[in-house]
């Protein structure tokens, strides 16, 4: 599902409509459905109705819970890539110090050029939610080059040379995760299930009745206010790359000043 990308206090306002639109709404219909409903008989419904709500709601909290548990680790592995990516490239270069001039020109050209493609490039595709291109793995691809094809006549210059292959090993493995991570997101049967889910639990305490019509009112409509907040933010968290938990390039951005 594509991410539509807001800034901090966009989301917060968003958020904000979501929740006062879906409490009114609810509010609204619950109020409508107890001026038509009947009086009598409302306490033996609230006991059957109960009993349902108290199996439907507490399913739907734990699916609610397991989603939000795995977004958020998500986001924090997702920084977490992107921080080990952006510090393999750098210690790639660094081992690759003690190589000759030329091969050495060209890794520090080559790994700016990396850097400055996952930043320009990649991560607005990945906020989108598009497909990234292959134009970096092109760019690793000429760095494996250059690096075994780089001469080494003495120990510690093979040593260096196999450290800079490991390093860019390491940045092949984190730029995978990294684009697994982009392209995940919930899926459409979790979707269909957290929308059943809310509906369900929103339309059993409808039928509840009591003596006072606008506690029963207020009550429905906080009820669907929370169930939209933690809808919206599981749509904010789905994309460790956009919403408003977003993990931006300012690892790569700290890379390029240190390959500067």
């Amino acid at each position: 599902m594509k991410v539509v990308q807001f800034t901090r206090m966009g989301v917060y306002l968003i958020g904000a409509l979501w929740v006062i639109a879906a409490g009114a709404v609810a509010g609204g219909l619950a109020y409508y459905l107890r001026r038509r409903s009947e009086r009598e008989g409302r306490a033996e419904n609230n006991e059957s109705a109960g009993q349902v709500f108290t199996i439907v709601g507490g399913l739907h909290a734990v699916l609610v819970a397991f989603v939000l548990i795995g977004l958020f680790d998500s986001v924090g592995s997702a920084r977490d890539t992107a921080n080990q990516e952006a510090n393999s490239l750098v210690a790639m270069t660094w081992a690759a110090d003690s190589l000759p001039a030329a091969q050495r020109s060209q890794i520090d050209s080559l790994a700016d050029s990396y850097a400055s493609q996952v930043i320009d490039q990649e991560w607005p595709k990945m906020a989108a939610g598009q497909p990234v291109d292959d134009t970096a793995w092109s760019t690793l691809a000429q760095l494996k080059t250059v690096i075994a094809n780089s001469p080494a006549t003495v120990g510690w210059e093979t040593d260096r040379k196999t450290e800079a292959a490991n390093q860019l090993w390491m940045v092949y493995q984190d730029r995978q995760a990294r684009i697994d991570q982009a392209s995940g997101g919930v899926g459409a049967v979790i979707w269909f299930a957290l929308a059943i889910g809310s509906l369900l639990s929103l339309a059993l305490p409808m039928m509840f009745g009591g003596p006072k019509a606008h506690a029963h009112v207020v009550i429905i409509a906080a009820l669907a206010g929370t169930l939209a907040l933690l809808v919206f933010a599981i749509f904010q968290l789905q994309n460790p790359f956009a919403g408003g938990s977003a993990v931006g390039p300012d690892a790569f951005r700290t890379a390029l000043e240190r390959l500067g």
